[in-house]
């Protein structure tokens, strides 16, 4: 099963708010999830990212593969620059 890590829309119209969820590959985008790792509120300023580092790294190390916003949101966060020194 390969699995990835992307966001889960919720919130109101126009007024977004998601989940960092690890889900099935196949899945659609509000399909369920395997796992909620953290949150990313973007119609707050500064943006509110708030991610549970040890189950991201643990994903990571298991193979799960980031969508490309969520691969940002993590070099933001700092846990791509772990996960990576982490491999060495």
């Amino acid at each position: 099963m390969a699995t990835s890590i992307r966001l889960h829309r919720m919130g109101a119209k126009k007024n977004p708010f998601y989940r960092l969820v690890v889900v099935d590959s196949a899945t659609r985008r509000d399909g369920k999830p395997i796992e909620e790792i953290g949150y990313y509120d973007p119609t707050k300023k500064p943006h509110d990212i708030k991610v549970n580092e040890i189950k991201a790294l643990d994903w990571l190390s298991k193979g799960a593969q980031p969508s490309d916003t969520v691969k940002s949101l993590f070099s933001q966060a700092g846990i791509m620059e772990k996960f990576h020194q982490s491999k060495n």
